[in-house]
C-alpha cells in the first residue's frame, strides 16, 4: 500500500508535542518531554500509580473481497528517532482463519508485540482487531525511573492500515446498517479515522481526528507544540529576546528549523495565518 498521500498528516501526528513554546532546551516542559500516545515497557507501566500505558488497541471495520490484503505500518520515536514496522500483503482469509501474533525485535534493547486478527460480522463487515504491547526488558525492573524507561518506550505510536480489494468502514459517521458493528468497536489510546484520497487507509492516531485529516495549506511547517495555532505560534517566536532565541538556535535542529521560517516569514504569509476562507455559500430566506 502506497502510504505516500497520508505522509504529512502522520508526520504531524508522530511530531505531535515533540517539544513546545517557548522551544528552549532549558524550559521545564522541555526538560521533561512528552508526547501524545506513549507505550512503556510493560513492566514499569504496570508499577505506576496510576498505571501508565503500554499498549494500544485498534479496532475498525472493513468491507473487502476475500482475496483483499492488509498492510500494516506501526510508526513511533524512539526518543527523536523515527522507527517504523511494516507489515505488508496479510491476506484476510488467513487473519480470519487464525489470528497473527508477532514479536518484534529494534536493536537489542526495544521489543514490542503485534497481534493482528479478524472477526467476520453479520453485517457484511469485517472487524479488525490489531493490539501493540511494549514489551521491552528493562534493566531497573519494576523500579526503574521514567528517564530509564524513555529510551524503551514508544512515543506517538500510531498505525496506519492499508486495505487492498477493499475500504473501510467511518467510526465516526458509519452507514446505517454498520452503525451497531461501529458502535461496538472498542479502541485503547488510538482513534482510527479514514485518511488518504478514498477508504483504503485507516489512521489509528493517537490524538483525536476527524476522517480524512489535512494539513491546512496556509501553514509553512511543524510547530510541534500540539495547540494547532499557528498564528499564535508564529506571533510570540517572534516576541522572544534575543538570548532565547539564541538558545532555540543552539538547541533541537527542529526548533532552529522554526525560528529561522518564522523570522523569514513575508507580510502576505502572515497574513495568512491569520484567516481564511475555505467556502462560501448563499444565505436562503430574508433576515428579519
Amino acid at each position: 500500500m502506497n502510504f505516500d498521500q497520508v505522509e504529512k498528516i502522520a508526520a504531524a501526528i508522530l511530531y505531535e508535542g515533540y517539544m513546545l513554546y517557548p522551544y528552549r532546551p532549558t524550559a521545564i516542559k522541555n526538560r521533561q518531554r512528552w508526547n501524545f500516545g506513549t507505550l512503556y515497557p510493560r513492566v514499569y507501566a504496570q508499577a505506576q500509580r496510576p498505571e501508565e500505558p503500554f499498549r494500544l488497541v485498534a479496532e475498525c471495520l472493513a468491507v473487502a473481497d476475500a482475496q483483499a490484503t492488509l498492510d500494516v505500518r506501526l510508526r513511533f520515536l524512539q526518543l527523536a528517532v523515527e522507527r517504523t514496522s511494516e507489515h505488508a500483503d496479510l491476506r484476510l482469509d488467513n487473519l480470519l482463519a487464525s489470528p497473527l501474533s508477532l514479536t518484534v525485535a529494534m536493536d537489542e534493547e526495544l521489543e514490542f508485540s503485534l497481534h493482528i486478527s479478524a472477526q467476520a460480522l453479520g453485517d457484511g463487515s469485517c472487524k479488525l482487531r490489531l493490539e501493540v504491547q511494549n514489551t521491552s526488558r528493562l534493566p531497573g525492573g519494576a523500579e526503574a525511573k521514567r528517564d530509564e524507561a524513555l529510551p524503551f518506550s514508544l512515543a506517538s505510536a500510531h498505525l496506519l492500515l492499508g486495505l487492498k480489494q477493499g475500504g473501510f468502514v467511518s467510526l465516526l459517521d458509519p452507514e446505517e446498517k454498520y452503525c451497531a458493528s461501529a458502535k461496538a468497536c472498542s479502541n485503547i489510546g488510538v482513534f482510527p479515522v479514514l485518511a488518504g484520497e478514498d477508504r483504503s487507509i485507516m489512521l489509528c492516531s493517537p490524538i483525536i481526528l476527524y476522517d480524512y485529516p489535512q494539513i491546512a495549506p496556509e501553514s509553512a511547517g511543524d510547530f510541534f507544540d500540539g495547540t494547532e495555532m499557528d498564528e499564535m505560534l508564529n506571533l510570540r517566536v517572534l516576541t522572544l529576546t534575543a538570548t532565547e532565541k539564541q538558545e532555540m538556535r543552539n538547541g533541537d535542529p527542529r526548533a532552529r528549523r522554526i525560528l529561522e521560517r518564522t523570522e523569514a516569514l513575508t507580510e502576505d504569509e502572515m497574513l495568512k495565518v491569520h484567516g481564511v476562507i475555505r467556502e462560501l455559500r448563499a444565505l436562503r430566506g430574508t433576515a428579519s
